[in-house]
């Protein structure tokens, strides 16, 4: 059974909010037991201090013990002032009172347990045959630790799982970097353009099989956020309350259009720190753009193309699938999430091998605090931040050009490609 509600023309209350987190977990046996909350980082807009609050409120007289873990991803992790900024509460050495709030480790190994392997045969039956190799399913092992797990998180169109949330949280949000680079690489196999925005994909599928390994009573708490509120919450069992909340999203966070943009103006918020995450105002807008266009990501606060993989993609740049693959054999032992996420923001693409030629679909441009020098190592385009006034791109939809003032979750797509 699931407690929620949303829709697409108003946003909950705080009080609707609380009745439905309430209502979700009373009926759960957690009383005097351990409780652990898996929750996203900034990079994600979502009430975190509201959510803190109402769980603190609601179970913290009846569990043994609830903490916080962050699923970073491969993200950077957090310092004490980031998490008092994430959770709206003074965390000092990790702590808020008796409450841990934690980062997820994912550079150190020690801090993993392997669950099982899922074997080649049903890696390759999940995927239609894309790919076919046994993949390790590892996740931090402070998840063994705790009885009942809360997976709090929203729900916005994805690029590599077609929506985020549920499970994902914990693949990769906690995951190993195996079950990482197999699901991501896997991603772009079928490619962002085709996968963002639609429920049942192949990398979904990976996800949701690695999370039956998982031996802890787990909820999710499914939200669908804009940067106005709260449009819908749904908490439950971790299958049907992430479909309820992926319903919404499909009608609350995608921007139907009529006919495809010549170019598109990302203007990236703040919360987004590097080109790594910075890269959905190209993911949210590739599917609008038309053949031969253009996405300019424009946010000159990012001077880093990503603060934990910047090293390796100043080594393999940004590229179409295709280019890695003619190469495999040089490519091969590079992470393949980092290679997943170049072909992603360079988009659909085709490569000549013979004449060393690659063509993208469409052009990606860096508006940013990266120098033009950098841009042009890691096969970007490159245009200075101070020539852009954001107004001047306002209103002109009918000649083929489009402004995104907050880039990044809203999915912009044709009406065709529904």
């Amino acid at each position: 059974m699931v407690a929620g509600e949303g829709s697409v023309d108003r946003c909950l209350t705080d009080d609707e909010v609380r009745r439905i987190v309430r209502d979700g977990l009373a009926p759960l046996a957690i009383d005097g037991r351990r409780v652990l909350a898996i929750i996203p980082d900034g990079t994600r807009t979502m009430p975190v201090p509201m959510l803190f609050g109402v769980l603190q409120e609601l179970l913290g007289d009846r569990v043994a013990a609830l903490d916080y873990l962050v699923a970073l991803g491969t993200h950077p992790v957090l310092t004490d002032r980031q998490l008092t900024r994430l959770v709206g509460r003074p965390v000092v050495n990790g702590q808020v009172g008796r409450t841990r709030v934690l980062n997820h480790q994912w550079d150190v190994s020690s801090t993993f347990v392997t669950l099982g392997t899922i074997p080649s045969r049903e890696i390759a039956d999940l995927t239609c045959g894309l790919l076919a190799e046994d993949v390790d399913v590892s996740v931090n092992r402070l998840i063994l630790d705790y009885d009942h797990l809360l997976i709090c998180g929203p729900v916005f169109p994805h690029e590599v799982a077609g929506f985020s949330g549920g499970n994902k949280y914990f693949f990769p949000g906690i995951g190993g970097s195996h079950i990482i680079d197999a699901t991501h690489w896997l991603g772009a196999l079928v490619t962002s353009a085709a996968v963002i925005g639609r429920s049942r994909t192949p990398v979904r599928a990976v996800i949701d099989r690695a999370a039956g390994f998982i031996d802890r009573p787990t909820t999710s708490l499914s939200f669908v956020v804009t940067h106005e509120g709260v449009a819908g919450l749904y908490v439950g069992a971790v299958q049907p309350a992430w479909r309820a909340a992926a319903d919404l999203s499909a009608r609350k966070h995608v921007v139907q259009v009529k006919a495809p943009f010549r170019r598109a103006l990302a203007v990236m918020p703040e919360m987004y720190a590097d080109l790594w995450t910075a890269a959905k105002g190209m993911y949210k807008l590739e599917p609008a753009v038309a053949d031969g266009g253009e996405v300019i990501i424009y946010a000159p606060h990012i001077t880093e193309v990503s603060y934990t993989h910047g090293s390796i993609l100043d080594e393999i740049g940004y590229h179409c699938c295709p280019f890695f693959l003619a190469d495999w054999e040089r490519f091969r032992s590079y992470p393949r999430a980092v290679l997943a996420h170049s072909t992603h923001v360079k988009g659909r693409g085709c490569y000549d091998a013979k004449r060393g030629i690659e063509t993208p679909r469409i052009n990606v441009t860096l508006a940013t605090g990266i120098p033009r020098e950098r841009c042009q190592r890691i096969n970007l385009a490159y245009l200075d931040p101070a020539s852009i006034r954001i107004e001047d791109w306002a209103g002109r939809e009918q000649d083929g050009e489009l402004l995104v003032r907050r880039a990044g979750e809203m999915l912009y797509r044709l009406e065709q490609d529904d």
